[in-house]
């Protein structure tokens, strides 16, 4: 499928704050969006997105209506999920993918949007991006890692990841498709027409508070579905809070290497995004991108804009000096 990429953003630019999955806090909500503001955006969220539905933002089709309204206004540049926690597979059913590469904007979140953002890129050729979402990132002081968010939104041709503290299990290179996000999510795919893609990529998988035996089977599960068979190479995030309580004498990295040991492929670990105490990496999801994972610290670059320079304001000026 022909890759498609949404507009660069620039200051002033509005952003639309959506809620496809859980309820919200408003506080944190408005938290958030003074921080868009304090970086040069103009936020703008429905009137119902703080309803509330068990524990959905609101009905499913307020959720629905709020996307697709959001997608198509002419004025939105971006949309970034204002909280994951669950949901966004209700809206899998009922949104028209066709939108996405009709409409191409940037589409932020990570957590249980994986479900959404993998659907969009793999149906539509729409590169979205697993980064951070305005309740829990935006909302945070230090929540946001600027320097991707920066290369990412303003389609800074090639850039390198941030991968400081990020470990090295296997070594190698690799190139691929940089794809993925919440394991538990990606996992939940399989067996679906909304199933991942995951031929010819970096597969990027990230979780918390998932036991070591739990991001095994998980693991496992993908690779009996014959989904790692062709990944050119792994990057795990920081697995936040993904140990065994008690007196473990093994680590994470071990039972990872341990499941992945017949894929002769590169694997770091530790990628500061989606799930992460702080400063939340954002990564273009359906672009290409290298792996380099050799000594201390590796590198993960990715090879193209994943945004593109809008000419509108180019054809303005050229309308100008026609008029004149």
């Amino acid at each position: 499928m022909k890759t498609i990429k949404p507009r660069a953003l620039r200051p002033g630019d509005k952003i639309g704050i959506i809620a496809p999955a859980s309820n919200i806090q408003r506080e944190l909500l408005e938290a958030g969006a003074v921080r868009l503001r304090q970086m040069g955006y103009e936020p703008v969220y429905s009137p119902g997105i703080a309803d509330r539905d068990l524990y959905f933002a609101g009905p499913l089709e307020r959720r629905v209506r709020e996307l697709e309204e959001m997608l198509g206004r002419d004025d939105i540049a971006a949309l970034i999920c204002v909280r994951g926690g669950y949901g966004s597979n209700y809206l899998l059913e009922k949104i028209n993918f066709e939108k996405f590469a009709r409409y191409p904007k940037a589409i932020v979140g990570y957590s249980d949007n994986t479900s959404l953002l993998t659907a969009i890129t793999d149906r539509s050729g729409l590169v979205t991006f697993h980064g951070p979402m305005v309740t829990k990132d935006f909302a945070s002081p230090d929540g946001v890692e600027l320097t991707s968010w920066s290369n990412a939104m303003s389609g800074a041709p090639t850039w390198n990841i941030p991968t400081a503290g990020v470990e090295v299990l296997r070594e190698g290179s690799a190139q691929g498709r940089l794809y993925g996000g919440c394991l538990s999510l990606l996992v939940a795919s399989l067996g679906t027409p909304y199933e991942i893609q995951t031929d010819g990529t970096i597969l990027f998988m990230e979780d918390i508070a998932g036991k070591p035996y739990q991001i095994d089977r998980m693991l496992m599960q993908l690779r009996l579905a014959g989904k790692l068979e062709n990944v050119k190479g792994f990057v795990f995030g920081e697995m936040v809070d993904c140990i065994q309580p008690g007196g473990q004498d093994y680590t994470l990295q071990q039972v990872i290497l341990r499941l992945l040991e017949q894929y002769n492929v590169p694997i770091i670990y530790g990628l500061k995004s989606g799930h992460v105490f702080r400063s939340n990496i954002t990564l273009p999801i359906g672009v290409q991108a290298e792996l380099k994972a050799q000594g201390p610290v590796p590198e993960l670059r990715v090879l193209e804009p994943s945004t593109i320079a809008s000419t509108k304001g180019v054809e303005q000026i050229f309308r100008s000096a026609l008029n004149q």
